[in-house]
């Protein structure tokens, strides 16, 4: 059985390791983990020039847009709140030519968390830039129940409620052109999104499979970048 190749965006961070103290390209291990996990291959991409991202995501059978930072607030046409983060303005931009090049190219796409706010604004869609309740304390994370949306690709994926771990204080306001909500937290927050039609597939969750032991939407992604390659 082949192994597709299913590359996750990294962020630029100061970091340190041993004697070193120097800009480097992250993501949680538990990202690159459940693709291997799920049967995938992992590669890592690093911010870069969002004119050479059609390029990069060409090469790729798979696509994970993995969660981190807000997205900057005028992106979305939108003052930023109070309690927005700073932006990462290199990150957005990388980011969002990479969520174009797989939707243009019809490259399986999966987003984590900030990777479903960054689809709903590709696609013209709005957020809500601060709710409470849906992570724990700094740097843990919150578990709450989702509830799949009957005959959606998600419900395919998880068919019953499910606990997932969570942490995010943003959330999609108005929805995207031509997405469609998969799953809702209990206090009606979208927590899924897809992309149904020609675009392959194009799945988007809130919560952060890669921080438990659910395998089940990564083994999803996994599944159609191998149909993918299959295909070329």
């Amino acid at each position: 059985m082949s192994q597709p190749l299913i590359g996750i965006s990294t962020y630029q961070e100061e970091a340190r390791w041993g004697v070193w103290n120097l800009p480097a390209a992250l993501v949680p291990a538990g990202y690159p983990k459940l693709v291997q996990r799920s049967g995938g291959l992992a590669a890592l991409l690093p911010p870069g020039d969002p004119a050479t991202a059609a390029a990069a995501v060409a090469r790729l059978d798979g696509l994970v847009i993995a969660g981190g930072a807000d997205v900057q607030p005028a992106r979305y046409g939108a003052e930023p709140h109070p309690r927005t983060g700073p932006p990462a303005l290199d990150r957005d931009a990388w980011e969002l030519a990479l969520i174009e090049a797989a939707l243009a190219g019809g490259v399986p796409l999966l987003g984590i968390c900030r990777g479903l706010q960054l689809l709903n604004v590709v696609l013209g869609g709005t957020l809500v830039q601060h709710l409470d309740g849906h992570a724990g304390a700094p740097g843990v994370f919150d578990r709450h129940d989702i509830k799949p949306v009957p005959g959606t690709l998600l419900s395919r994926t998880l068919p019953e409620p499910v606990a997932v771990p969570t942490y995010h204080h943003q959330a999609v306001d108005r929805i995207g052109r031509g997405l469609v909500p998969s799953a809702y937290a209990e206090d009606g927050t979208i927590e899924a999104l897809e992309l149904p039609g020609a675009y392959g597939f194009t799945l988007a969750v809130q919560w952060h499979p890669e921080a438990g032991e659910d395998t089940r939407v990564m083994d999803a992604l996994v599944a159609a970048a191998r149909e993918a390659a299959a295909a070329k």
